[in-house]
């Protein structure tokens, strides 16, 4: 499998971040896979090496794209056109399988990589200060249907990520390397992780440790520019600050380490490290509301060897199910799930010797409650505009399809008897070759259910028109499979980037595409069509769309609206 991690931060600079990607890439090639880092850099090394691979076509285990871009949740997204376009090229050339984006709530590479990509896209999320971008609903919408899983690396993180992007998430563990943090020798030394605004815990153990005159406290910092707490002078000689933001200079101070004491919004890579060093940690529960408890917990540790011993030994086993190998086996677990998503073109052409036809397949008559042509009308007008096949897809009724079904007797137009079904708060589905009627108000694995039961097709129609109701990401994604036909060309659209989306949609998972021009007034009818092969029953209708061709035919929308509004006017008049 050739997977492809894209973090926004800088690959040579120490981040959390960049620690779980670097882990899980090596793990991943432990088993096989092929994995491409993508990152900025601010090393020249990793700059030049980034772009000889992009020259040449190389296969890299990290590409430098850009130098380092600043990244927060204050900034724009001001990524420079140049490096967007190394971005995609490296996932161009890469022909990934899948495309796995870190922190994508940030301006950055990341975003830019699952916003863009054609290959099934993963979304990590991994900090709730991270989830600011993109500011706009319909901007984070448009980024949801294109993510095919989301991820968050602790049960607070996926609360947090729910609230701004919506969906099925799968907790992970940040993952551990269990061979650089592991138990050595341990000294009776505290570590006390320092955040920033958090002095109280810092505090409390301070005051815990004059009781204990054997032991010493470091003061972790992961991040530089932390403000340096007050230090009473009588415990100057037993106090300790440090500055760790690599793994390698926090394993020395873990690996020895008795009592580790998380901050209250502490990094969940460090307490993990923490447990995987053997470290008993001291985190009671309602530390978050009261502070002082931690320095509570870590003086009893101190206190009791078999206690820390115990406990020590219970976080060791702990994170040895927390190691990157493990991770990586989820992960592998999520890709090669996600391959089963995309449909397997078939290249056989079994209906080659049939005569090509124009099948018009969603439209309207006066049975909707929005449109006003007549069964015969419709039938003669479709006729004369050179249809072979129509679909009868009126709101929530089935009647104006049969009606158009008798009207056509003895012709040569195939009629398709339809029903645009409105579901309870996700949209419309459509179903194809019903037998009766489908009530409305039902959801919308109920109203598949319901199509299915008739033996009809699944056509959803316009499926990113966000002027229309329409299913959320999360249903769309749940339901792929269902999914028989996938309008990806609506000719009343009033934005032509909807149909885009959905055939790009169409493309990504090799969904059997439909399009209609979902005509209310006669004028429309035709504006958006298949050319495709004749076809007798539903299962030559599938076989023939897959070697069909999307006609646009489109007319002034501004036009075919007012003839809709004239036609609703002389309705209310009569």
């Amino acid at each position: 499998m050739r997977v492809c991690l894209v973090t926004p931060f800088a690959w040579s600079q120490p981040h959390d971040v960049n620690d779980h990607v670097a882990g899980v890439a090596a793990a991943l090639r432990g088993s096989g896979h092929q994995v491409t880092v993508v990152a900025p850099s601010t090393r020249a090394t990793d700059l030049l090496a980034g772009r000889r691979a992009l020259l040449r076509g190389e296969p890299a285990d990290v590409i430098a794209v850009s130098a380092a871009i600043p990244v927060s949740r204050r900034s724009q997204l001001g990524v420079p056109v140049g490096v967007r376009a190394n971005l995609r090229q490296a996932l161009t050339q890469g022909a990934f399988d899948v495309v796995h984006g870190f922190e994508p709530g940030l301006p950055s590479l990341s975003y830019l990589a699952l916003r863009d990509t054609d290959a099934l896209a993963v979304a990590t999320f991994v900090s709730a200060k991270r989830l600011g971008y993109p500011p706009a609903r319909s901007q984070r919408e448009k980024l949801l249907g294109r993510l095919d899983a989301l991820i968050a690396l602790s049960e607070p993180m996926r609360e947090a990520a729910e609230q701004r992007f919506p969906g099925d998430y799968r907790v992970l563990s940040p993952g551990v390397d269990a061979v650089v943090f592991a138990p050595a020798e341990k000294r009776r030394r505290i570590v006390v992780e320092l955040r920033p605004n958090e002095r109280e815990v810092a505090r409390g153990v301070l005051h815990a440790v004059r009781e204990l005159s054997d032991w010493e406290i470091v003061l972790l910092r992961t991040r530089p520019l932390i403000g340096r707490p007050a230090i009473p002078r009588d415990l100057a000689s037993r106090v300790h600050l440090r500055t760790a933001r690599d793994t390698e200079a926090r394993a020395a101070l873990l690996d020895e380490a008795a009592i580790f004491v998380p901050g209250v919004v502490g990094v969940r890579r460090v307490t993990l490290e923490a447990e995987a060093a053997g470290c008993a940690i001291a985190r009671p529960r309602g530390v978050e509301r009261q502070p002082e408890l931690a320095a509570a917990a870590a003086a009893r540790l101190a206190e009791d060897d078999e206690l820390r011993q115990r406990e020590g030994a219970a976080a060791r086993a702990r994170a040895e199910q927390q190691t990157f190998a493990h991770v990586a086996r989820e992960l592998e677990e999520i890709y090669t799930t996600l391959g089963s998503r995309r449909r397997h073109r078939r290249q056989s052409e079994p209906l080659a010797d049939r005569p090509w036809i124009v099948a018009d397949l969603h439209m309207h008559t006066s049975w909707s409650h929005d449109c006003s042509i007549d069964a015969a009308e419709l039938v003669d007008h479709a006729e004369s505009e050179g249809l072979g096949a129509i679909a009868v897809t009126d709101h929530n009724v089935f009647g104006g399809a049969l009606e158009t079904l008798d009207e056509a007797n003895g012709r040569e137009l195939i009629v398709i008897l339809g029903e645009e079904v409105k579901t309870d708060d996700q949209g419309e589905v459509i179903g194809l070759f019903l037998e009766r009627e489908i009530p409305r108000g039902m959801t919308f694995g109920d109203t598949i259910a319901a199509i299915r039961e008739q033996g009809g097709l699944v056509y959803v129609p316009h499926p990113f028109d966000r002027l229309h109701a329409i299913p959320d990401p999360r249903t769309l994604h749940r339901h792929l499979a269902d999914i028989d036909v996938l309008e990806v060309y609506n000719a009343r659209l009033l934005f032509e980037a909807y149909n885009d989306e959905a055939l790009r949609f169409a493309r990504k998972y090799n969904l059997t595409m439909g399009a209609g021009s979902d005509a209310h007034v006669l004028q429309g009818v035709g504006t958006g069509a298949l050319r495709m092969r004749a076809f007798a029953d539903p299962e030559e209708f599938l076989i023939s769309l897959r070697t069909a061709e999307v006609l646009r035919r489109p007319k002034s929308l501004a036009y075919l609206q007012s003839l809709k509004w004239v036609a609703q006017v002389k309705e209310r008049v009569r």
